[in-house]
């Protein structure tokens, strides 16, 4: 089934699938033994939010997600991992 999105809607559908893409990008700068578990991690969080509807909680969520990127970039940093 295919559900028509509204331009809000679909703003908003492209800029969590940008933060996905961010945090995915972010993990090629890890150790590769951690790599897939950070990607199926993100995955994971990913999923389980799918089906949330209300704007509100879906912004709040990509706060957070962008907050756990930047906090995962700053690790990688201290350990020396560049990009």
């Amino acid at each position: 089934m295919v559900l028509a999105l509204n331009l809000q809607d679909f703003i908003l559908r492209a800029r969590v699938l940008k933060l996905y893409r961010q945090a995915i990008r972010a993990t090629k700068r890890a150790p590769l033994p951690a790599r897939a578990e950070l990607r199926q991690t993100i995955r994971q969080e990913m999923e389980l939010n799918r089906g949330c509807s209300d704007k509100q909680t879906i912004r709040f969520l990509m706060s957070e997600g962008l907050e756990k990127i930047k906090r995962l970039n700053e690790m990688l940093d201290m350990q020396g991992h560049h990009s």
